[in-house]
């Protein structure tokens, strides 16, 4: 072996010079050492870069496989197709999209909570679904899914109640419309604590279930419309200030429903409704106060309908009878609207102390302060009545 390639196989010093010994520098030395040094660097640079290609080949191959499991691991899962079968799903007040997802995939709707709240975002629905029951399908898309969510198609009734409406009569169309037993309706309305009653309505329901147009769905109890009915009234008072106003007046807010019970119960139309209370209001302030001598009050406690009382029903001794009773009746007689309420507290002004609905198909109702005037409107109405 000659030194070139001993020099090779144990290279040099970091000072360049040979392990063996320092050598005399000469030029075929000199040209010898260049050689290594050229052979040497060869040899540190092709290594390296079959590290680097080993390397970025491994990557690569990592990196395939990688991809894949990360696309898979990101795919959630989701049905196809509108599904099968039929379930109920309720969304409560305050449930967030993804409380949704969690119960839609529970009840087996959507394979996938992730799926559900993927498609509500997609469609701008995750700050839009409303509380309610939907009818939904077992197995079926996200999509499809969010689409059956649409506030449009919940399960529910409306339920329109009438102003003026006696409690009973209110009972009786809520258990019609609804499906519901009478019964638990009737054992509902006797739980005044239960329904948020005001303290000043006795614990009676009368006057205070709130006619309007309600949304009812199906596993709402008695209870729930009831007390629906109730916040409903709640959200009135505070709106026409009952409280304050009644005191305003010298009468308690129970006075005051009353007497807009009242109102509702005589007026042949709204724009009657604050003379209506202003009679009452005369009558009962009067010098001396007169008896109301309404005949709604009476058909009321004797649970009977009708426009005009018999002499046989004026002598009742139901405390209702305010023909036979001084002041107002124990309570309302009918469920007020808010038109009722507002001309209890804001009565029109005048002196008139007695009315006659005179033509009840056309609703024409006269007014005076004189007895004479009155027993002539009392004639007219007569005359109606019996067709002449």
């Amino acid at each position: 072996m000659n030194d070139l390639d001993m020099d090779f196989l144990v290279g040099d010093d970091d000072d360049g010079r040979s392990r063996r010994g320092s050598r005399t520098s000469s030029g075929s030395g000199s040209r010898r050492g260049r050689r290594r040094r050229r052979r040497r660097n060869r040899g540190g640079f092709l290594a390296p870069m079959l590290a680097v290609i080993v390397l970025l080949g491994g990557i690569g191959a990592g990196g395939f496989y990688g991809y894949t499991w990360l696309r898979d691991a990101m795919t959630v899962e989701d049905y196809t197709g509108q599904g099968a079968g039929e379930v109920v799903v309720e969304i409560k007040t305050g449930q967030s999209a993804s409380d949704v997802a969690r119960t839609l995939q529970e009840q087996g709707v959507v394979k996938s909570a992730e799926a559900f709240v993927d498609a509500a975002a997609a469609a701008d629905m995750s700050a839009s679904l409303q509380p309610g029951e939907y009818t939904l399908r077992k197995q079926m898309s996200a999509a499809a899914a969010v689409k059956l969510l649409d506030p449009d198609k919940r399960l529910r009734e409306t339920v329109t109640l009438k102003e003026g409406l006696r409690l009973s009569a209110t009972l009786e169309q809520l258990a019609k419309e609804t499906g519901k037993p009478l019964r638990e309706f009737q054992r509902a309305a006797r739980d005044g604590k239960a329904l948020g009653l005001p303290s000043y309505a006795r614990g009676r329901l009368e006057g205070y279930a709130f006619p309007a147009t309600y949304e009812i769905s199906p596993k709402m109890e008695p209870v729930d419309i009831l007390t629906a009915m109730v916040d409903r009234f709640h959200q009135t008072a505070a709106k026409d200030g009952l409280e304050k106003e009644a005191k305003a007046l010298g009468h308690t807010p129970h006075q005051i429903m009353t007497i807009a019970s009242i109102v509702q119960a005589e007026s042949g139309s709204v724009e009657d409704m604050g003379k209506v209370a202003r009679v009452i209001y005369n009558r009962l302030d009067g010098n001396p106060p007169r008896k109301l001598q309404m005949d709604s009050t009476v058909m009321y406690g004797l649970n009977k309908y009708g426009v005009a009382a018999t002499n046989a029903d004026l002598e009742s001794t139901s405390p209702y009878n305010t023909y036979a009773r001084e002041g107002l009746p124990p309570g309302p007689i009918a469920n007020p609207g808010d038109h009722a309420i507002q001309a209890a507290l804001n009565p029109t002004k005048g002196d008139w102390v007695y009315f006659v609905t005179t033509d009840i198909k056309r609703g024409i109702t006269k007014f005076t302060a004189s007895e004479a005037e009155f027993f002539r409107f009392k004639a007219e109405f007569e005359k109606n009545q019996a067709g002449g």
